[in-house]
């Protein structure tokens, strides 16, 4: 069904992608893998046939035995539905209805202008009861399905996406991931996926390709791409330390793979120190300040109740993972915090200076080059010079500084806009959905600043849909839903019973309270 031949991407001169040459069958589901910034979107823009406008592209990609180069924009998108990272910055502004009907090519032989397109595409997608909604209304999710649909709508026999889950919390992921599998088994359209949170996605592929520094290679088995990657989710990075064969890529394969160790570790006699019972934090010492207190806070925005009677303290030292589904008020909380938003009703009390790294990091980047947004960084926050470049070294280490935001992909630019705050020394330290775009090994380099940060006494709010990241680095996890806290407590205990924010491994190794590879590790070790 796909055919790239030798297809080369630059920008502004500097190589994406480099003499990229497979196929892929058609009817299949191609999970995309590779670092932050190795040329994945790029591949996707060429498979899309839409490369960046600016970028310089040799090569070409066939599609059904067309050449995309060959047609017309509308031609292309016949054979090819492309999905970006951000979907809602595309869309139209509308009903759901109107919205994915604006996907649809006309055709001179059909009288009722494509609705029965449109009409298909809300059914495959579960979209029937919203179509008079707003899109500007719906949950993230929602507004992903919504993208899918308009893609759907022009009747393509590729479909390709980059991050769809990246901004979705796990119940909304697993139900785009669903459609995704349904379109490809039930109706055969070939489905190719650039995403960095493998352990949603890699059991549903039946192919993986392997991005490096604009490298392709591939398409393997799924279990041979993961051996193979340096980019590895936790349940294959378990079953590496593990020695499995075969590598699982489920959580259902990695339960039956463990059920020796674990009825082992359940029976030990001398529980190793990562099986003790989860308990609270020891209390604060005497005199210790309170960072963040929020007392009965509530917000009304318009006709949504963002927040309801909130009540949350954090204290120097905690690192707290805010959780809960796309639209529980998470970032209204952080909003409020930093004092970009007023409440209506309640109290809220900062100590200290806080910092606020928003979803999108373009909130915070200029058209500037990276080096010299380092530098006014320094100067604007009176830092020793070089700071803010250092921060960024940790991150991402071979980030090209003379490179402009539009140049980077997501996931570098994420990192250049935490670099940013991280490097003020904010007392109180938030962070929204702060691993869109990061691979595995910048997460664990994330992990490692914040470890340091909490130990030099910040008290760090991360609201997040990643519980990866709140099983590495969370002291503490405060479920938000409906506005309202309906859970607050240590993370250990509040991710091991939660079936929707639990981490992989926790998953695997329930009712062991075990959270991470390295717990397994430990506790597995005589």
């Amino acid at each position: 069904m796909i055919v790239s031949e030798a297809v080369t991407v630059a920008h502004a001169g500097v190589p994406a992608l480099r003499d990229a040459s497979f196929t892929v069958p058609e009817g299949e589901l191609v999970l995309v893998v590779g670092p932050t910034g190795s040329g994945k979107t790029s591949l996707l823009q060429c498979l899309g046939g839409r490369p960046a406008a600016a970028a310089q592209v040799t090569g070409r990609v066939l599609v059904d035995g067309v050449d995309l180069r060959d047609r017309s924009a509308d031609g292309s998108r016949a054979l090819v539905g492309l999905v970006r990272q951000d979907p809602a910055a595309e869309m139209m502004s509308g009903t759901v209805e109107s919205v994915i009907a604006a996907g649809v090519r006309p055709r001179a032989d059909d009288p009722h202008a494509g609705q029965r397109q449109v009409e298909e595409s809300l059914d495959l997608l579960g979209l029937a009861t919203l179509r008079d909604r707003p899109v500007a209304e719906l949950s993230g999710g929602q507004q992903q399905r919504v993208a899918i649909g308009a893609a759907l709508a022009a009747g393509p026999r590729v479909l390709v996406l980059d991050e769809p889950t990246s901004a979705l919390d796990p119940v909304a992921a697993e139900e785009v991931l669903a459609i995704l599998h349904r379109l490809v088994h039930d109706v055969g359209i070939t489905v190719v996926v650039a995403e960095h949170r493998l352990e949603r996605v890699v059991h549903h592929a039946d192919s993986v390709l392997l991005v490096e520094d604009g490298l392709v290679t591939g398409p393997f088995h799924p279990a041979a791409g993961m051996a193979r990657s340096t980019i590895r989710p936790p349940v294959v990075e378990l079953g590496l330390r593990l020695g499995w064969t075969p590598l699982p890529l489920s959580v259902r394969a990695a339960r039956r793979q463990v059920r020796g160790l674990r009825a082992t570790l359940a029976a030990a006699p001398a529980a190793p120190a990562a099986l003790a019972a989860p308990t609270a934090p020891a209390p604060p010492a005497a005199g210790t300040q309170v960072r963040v207190e929020v007392q009965r806070l509530s917000l009304v925005r318009g006709d949504v109740v963002a927040l309801r009677t909130v009540t949350l303290q954090v204290r120097p030292g905690e690192v707290v993972a805010l959780m809960g589904r796309n639209g529980a008020g998470k970032s209204s909380l952080l909003g409020i915090l930093d004092g970009a938003l007023q409440p209506t009703s309640g109290r809220t009390a900062v100590s200290g200076r806080s910092g606020l790294a928003p979803q999108d990091p373009k909130a915070l980047l200029t058209d500037a080059t990276v080096d010299h947004q380092l530098s006014a960084n320094d100067e604007a926050f009176m830092l020793p010079a070089g700071a803010t470049s250092a921060v960024l070294e940790h991150l991402a280490p071979r980030l090209a500084r003379d490179r402009r935001p539009a140049e980077l992909s997501e996931g570098q630019r994420m990192c250049v806009a935490l670099s940013l705050v991280l490097a003020r020394g904010s007392e109180v330290v938030l962070l929204d959905e702060p691993t869109r775009g990061l691979d595995y090994p910048a997460k664990a380099r994330l992990t490692i600043l914040l470890t340091d940060l909490a130990e030099a006494g910040r008290a760090i709010i991360v609201a997040t849909h990643d519980v990866e990241l709140a099983a590495e680095v969370a002291t503490r996890a405060v479920i938000l839903a409906e506005g309202e806290v309906v859970a607050d407590g240590p993370a250990r205990r509040i991710l091991s019973d939660s079936p929707a924010f639990a981490p992989q491994v926790a998953k695997i190794m329930a009712p062991l309270p075990l959270l991470r590879v390295s717990d397994v590790a430990a506790a597995a070790t005589p």
